[in-house]
């Protein structure tokens, strides 16, 4: 993807330009004030391939863990179709931690793909950075409806009494 101009739609889907958004961070002309600008900025990173900006703002107690090939290899061989924050704690302007959790949609040779992930922030030295992430907790199914009687039409729609069509 090129660098959008001013006036185009911010890569992370915030809904605001990107001059008025991700831009002036990823430029190093402001530094993000809450967890999830810098979430945003890095989702933004990836989709215009600016590694650099990934590598910087990951928390230097784990910047030897960083793969720049795979980040690059990932951030070129996908094609970024936006960021949903579903959820975020903490990380705010007065805050020294945060977590966001997020869904970054992409698209790997025209297979839609999604990343999702609850990550954590610390402030250190009054800048946010990226400390880790892991998946978010899936909560187990429980069906709430009550249980089908055995003289209950079939679920499935067939007109049959349940006994006779999948309570068999």
């Amino acid at each position: 993807m090129t660098i959008p101009s001013a006036s185009d739609p911010c890569p992370c889907t915030s809904g605001r330009t990107f001059a008025d958004c991700c831009a002036p961070f990823l430029n190093g002309s402001a530094q993000p004030a809450t967890a999830e600008a810098l979430m945003r900025s890095r989702y933004s990173a990836y989709a215009l391939n600016q590694i650099d900006y990934i590598a910087a703002t990951d928390h230097p107690s784990r910047r030897g863990d960083f793969d720049r090939n795979a980040a690059e290899a990932w951030a070129t061989k996908s094609q970024w179709h936006g960021l949903e924050v579903v959820a975020t704690q903490g990380g705010g302007a007065g805050d020294e931690q945060g977590v966001v959790e997020f869904v970054a949609n992409f698209s790997v040779a025209g297979k839609a793909h999604q990343h999702r992930e609850r990550s954590t922030f610390a402030r250190d030295g009054g800048r946010w950075y990226y400390v880790d992430g892991n998946a978010p907790a899936q909560k187990p199914f429980r069906n709430e409806a009550p249980a089908l009687g055995r003289n209950d039409p079939c679920h499935c729609g067939s007109g049959k009494k349940f006994k006779k069509c999948h309570g068999a």
